[in-house]
Formats: C-alpha cells, sequence, structure tokens
C-alpha cells in the first residue's frame, strides 16, 4: 500500500518541549474523537500564565485551528498543515508558548510552532488508523458463547455486554468487515439475531 495512503492516529497522548531564541514551546498531542473531547484536553491543559496556547484539531472532515494572539496564520495554521501532511487523524495538538523576549517575526513563527508540532507527531506512539463502525448484536442466551467466539474472526471488539431477556453486545469492527460479520451473525443464528448499526 502506498505509505502516502495510510492515515495514522495517536495510540497515546504524547509531549515535546524545545527553546527557540529564549522562548519556550511545549506541544501536547492528544488523541480525540468528538469535538468536546478537544474543549475538554483545551481546559485542562492551557497554562493560563504562558504567553500563548495554540492549537488545532483534525477529526475526520472537521477541523479548526487558532492562533491565541499571535499574528494570523503563524501558529494555529502551521500546527494543522503538520496534522494533514503527517496524514493523521483524530488528534489535536496544543503548542503553548512562553515569550523569551526575542521577537520571531512571522517566519520566525510559522517554523517555530509548525516545527514543535511536527516534531511532537514524528516521536508520539501511533499506528495506523482504521475506521470502525459501532454496532449491537441482539441474540439467544444460546446463541451467545458462539457468536462471542466467532465476531473475533472480523477483528470485532466487544465494549459492552448488557444480560435481560436476551443478549446485547455492543462491538466496534473495521468498516471494511462489518457486512461480512452481519451475514456471518444471522448465518450463525439461524437469522435470529439483530445486528443494528449505531448512528
Amino acid at each position: 500500500m502506498d505509505k502516502n495512503n495510510i492515515i495514522y492516529q495517536l495510540t497515546g497522548p504524547y509531549q515535546y518541549k524545545q527553546e527557540i531564541k529564549k522562548s519556550i514551546f511545549l506541544a501536547h498531542a492528544i488523541p480525540v474523537v468528538s469535538e468536546d473531547q478537544v474543549h475538554e484536553w483545551l481546559h485542562k491543559l492551557r497554562v493560563s500564565e504562558a504567553t500563548h496556547n495554540c492549537w488545532a484539531y483534525r477529526i475526520g472532515q472537521k477541523y479548526r485551528s487558532d492562533d491565541d494572539g499571535e499574528p494570523s496564520g503563524t501558529a494555529g495554521r502551521p500546527i494543522l498543515q503538520v496534522i494533514e501532511k503527517q496524514n493523521f487523524d483524530q488528534v489535536l495538538i496544543l503548542v503553548i508558548r512562553w515569550f523569551g523576549g526575542i521577537k520571531l517575526g512571522a517566519g520566525g513563527l510559522i517554523r517555530a510552532y509548525g516545527g514543535t508540532a511536527a516534531q511532537c507527531l514524528r516521536q508520539a506512539p501511533c499506528a495506523e488508523y482504521i475506521p470502525q463502525k459501532t454496532a449491537s448484536i441482539l441474540c439467544s442466551f444460546s446463541d451467545h458463547a458462539l457468536l462471542k467466539a466467532r465476531i473475533t474472526e472480523y477483528d470485532a471488539q466487544i465494549i459492552a455486554e448488557e444480560f435481560g431477556a436476551e443478549v446485547e453486545m455492543k462491538i466496534t469492527v473495521p468498516e471494511d468487515a462489518y457486512n461480512a460479520l452481519y451475514d456471518r451473525v444471522l448465518d450463525l443464528t439461524r437469522g435470529q439475531a439483530v445486528v443494528i448499526e449505531a448512528d
């Protein structure tokens, strides 16, 4: 597969710090799956005593960036370009700057914010991003053990199980395996189980 078509996601948070002309730049790279998570992390990580807290994120087709008082286009946009250039999805990068007394100029700021974000992402733990679908399988107790054993063949993960009049298994499964898993579940249970795709 062409490396350029591979999309990556972080497997955990990472931070990277460097000094550029007496200013300190601290980058945080955080895996995120929703805009709510972005706001929670920004609230948690931003340092009010720092000179600037600049950030960018990308979650699928949603992306935003913020220069937080730096000249327009010199901080948030370069961070977002790093995310795009390194083919990351579901990521937030926050770069915090403590001003050290030497002005960097527009070009210097773009290089400093972009470079700090790029170094952080390069070193961060990551894996290939595989789009997932979430679904629920409703089945009888007698089919539960069999289905539980067989769905792993499709790289499905059980994220929750509820036992009532029947069993509900909430699962995630790679998007490209969903249809095959759906057919297999119906086949194994002679059409008795129900598979409901989550919104």
